[in-house]
């Protein structure tokens, strides 16, 4: 009967303790997928990805242009080649091809990794300004909403973090940059 009444108490006094421990929680999410898209800096930052992507296209599709022309010329022409031209013609026509499966390959990469550079820099800067931000407002945690299969709306900090952080980012981008100090002028 003691051993009972004690592992009655015991739960009592766990679930009272745990009960008073999150009356005094803040807590928050932040979808920072939304919050990439939806600031300034990522709009910027798809700008700047299409428009590499574009002159990319561009390039890759005047190598598919090249291809297609040898090989027309080479359909045209195969019963009037002789045998060494004809084997010359197929592999330049080759070497175009793994040039442009290159040049494809280069290009993905080339987009790949500007995307990581600029979604990394991005999401520093967005994650140092929910630190602060949660420990102004007193937030006892924030999570990313990508775990959270369910959570009322009046927790998501999105909207807020977006804003604070074009804030932040246009008024860094109006200051003007720190001027050299001036040597000073002494004595000789």
């Amino acid at each position: 009967m003691k051993k009972i009444f004690l592992v009655v108490l015991v739960a009592a006094m766990l679930a009272a303790t745990t009960a008073m421990a999150t009356e005094g929680m803040k807590i928050g999410y932040i979808d920072l997928q939304r919050a990439l898209v939806e600031s300034d800096a990522g709009k910027k930052a798809k700008v700047d990805l299409d428009s590499i992507e574009k002159s990319k296209k561009t390039a890759i599709d005047e190598k598919v242009k090249s291809i297609n022309k040898i090989e027309e010329e080479l359909g045209k022409q195969s019963s009037v080649l002789s045998p060494e031209a004809r084997k010359v013609r197929e592999e330049e026509l080759e070497r175009l091809q793994r040039d442009f499966q290159r040049l494809v390959a280069d290009a993905r990469a080339e987009l790949q990794k500007k995307e990581q550079e600029l979604t990394d820099a991005i999401l520093k800067d967005m994650s140092e300004i929910v630190d602060v931000y949660g420990k102004e407002e007193g937030y006892t945690i924030i999570i990313r909403s990508e775990v959270i299969l369910h959570a009322k709306k009046e927790l998501d900090i999105t909207d807020v973090i977006i804003k604070k952080f074009n804030e932040i980012k246009e008024k860094a981008k109006d200051e003007p940059k720190e001027k050299p100090k001036e040597k000073s002028k002494g004595k000789k």
